[in-house]
């Protein structure tokens, strides 16, 4: 399928179809995707369902300015989807299958178990949030952006970023605090 994308005069050049923009940006949509939903599966299924909705459209799409970061956030958000709709399922972490780690023994399991656990946590935490925090908090501790560039990449303030940075991180502490209170 050809779908042309559209550009303004005066910004950087953008991919000319959404084939070239798969192949210049598939990687970036992918890991952001991977960082959120800590399962290579539901990573691919972002990965496929960002560019599926681009293809999609009726309209010509306008990637303008920033084509990267236009995907880069799209992925975020359809990551923290695939995150609320998995509920309270245990999704495996690609760490546990990397070539480097086979063969080699955990000196800790039960920590290694609790580290797993936390960062499943951590993304249900975060995906119950509003859209708009679950989107910057995703940005700031899975993707490691800081706060001046969350703020270029959303077109926001960035003292409005760190008061709802800020917000987020308490809700998500409450979040974990409850439900490691009701475990023990």
């Amino acid at each position: 399928m050809q779908v042309t994308l559209m550009s303004s005069p005066a910004a950087a050049p953008l991919p000319a179809t959404l084939d070239e923009a798969f192949r210049i940006h598939h990687k970036t949509v992918f890991q952001a995707a991977y960082r959120i939903t800590g399962n290579p599966v539901d990573a691919e299924d972002v990965l496929q369902t960002v560019f599926l909705r681009l293809a999609t459209r009726g309209e010509p799409l306008d990637l303008a300015p920033n084509p990267r970061a236009y995907l880069h956030r799209a992925a975020v958000n359809a990551a923290l989807d695939v995150v609320r709709g998995r509920g309270v399922s245990r999704s495996v972490s690609i760490s546990e299958f990397e070539t480097d780690s086979l063969g080699r023994s955990v000196e800790d399991p039960e920590a290694e178990h609790h580290r797993r656990e936390m960062q499943a946590l951590l993304r249900r935490a975060a995906a119950q949030l509003g859209r708009t925090a679950a989107e910057i908090f995703s940005l700031r501790y899975f993707e490691g952006y800081d706060n001046e560039e969350i703020a270029a990449e959303l077109g926001m303030n960035k003292l409005v970023i760190a008061v709802l940075l800020n917000r987020a991180k308490a809700r998500v502490k409450k979040e974990i605090g409850v439900y490691l209170e009701a475990k023990q």
